[in-house]
């Protein structure tokens, strides 16, 4: 899933930056408003993680610009304000959580899991697919009895595609969701890890579980 990092305090921003890319997250950072918000609203992020006090425009004002121009992601608020006031506030213009500095990476990491989940109307943590099952907390796959080991970018495009099991997903929504903003990925990356994901995860004797949907891109799973 792809999330974008507003925060200007850098040793925070890149800490939790690095924590995400290593839990297979594709992330883009700034510690700018302006840049914050042009991130938000020019790419699809599943998830925003907004820190309040930002040089240019504060996080209040990002949130409310992005709910004002219809954006549905999901925004986790990061700050020292720990005010039932201030909380209140960022709840009240859209925010979908909070979490107060200093805060543990792991409840940061859970709590971008779940916003991550809810994004795609998933509330189940382990997520199963015909004979595919996938557990989203711990990142490990199985198909049958047997666990099946992803790179963390053949594990990100599984999870994308099962979190929209039975679509059509097209190759610029994968891309836009998988890779992050500054990726020098060839224009073929997405079919190349197809391919490696169908050799991982099919067996012979099986229906393929990842269709090519001709001029709509792929689906996992039988088509809705």
């Amino acid at each position: 899933m792809r999330v974008l990092v507003v925060e200007d305090y850098p040793p925070i921003r890149k800490a939790v930056a690095k924590g995400l890319r290593e839990a297979g997250f594709a992330v883009d950072d700034t510690g700018d408003g302006e840049e914050g918000l042009w991130y938000a609203t020019s790419n699809a992020y599943d998830v925003v993680l907004l820190d309040l006090m930002l040089p240019g425009i504060d996080g209040f004002t990002i949130l409310n610009s992005l709910r004002a121009a219809g954006s549905g992601a999901h925004v986790l608020i990061l700050t020292a304000k720990d005010g039932v006031s201030d909380r209140v506030h960022g709840l009240d213009l859209g925010a979908d959580d909070y979490l107060i500095k200093p805060f543990a990476m792991e409840e940061l990491l859970a709590r971008v899991r779940a916003l991550a989940r809810r994004a795609y109307c998933v509330k189940n943590p382990c997520v199963v697919v015909e004979h595919l099952r996938i557990e989203t907390a711990a990142q490990r796959v199985w198909c049958g009895p047997e666990e099946v080991h992803l790179t963390p970018r053949e594990y990100a495009l599984l999870e994308y595609l099962a979190m929209r099991r039975g679509e059509a997903v097209s190759r610029s929504d994968i891309w836009e969701h998988v890779y992050e903003f500054n990726s020098d990925a060839d224009s073929n990356v997405v079919d190349v890890y197809i391919g490696y994901l169908r050799k991982k995860i099919e067996r012979p004797g099986r229906p393929p579980l990842i269709r090519t949907i001709r001029g709509r891109g792929y689906s996992l799973g039988a088509s809705v």
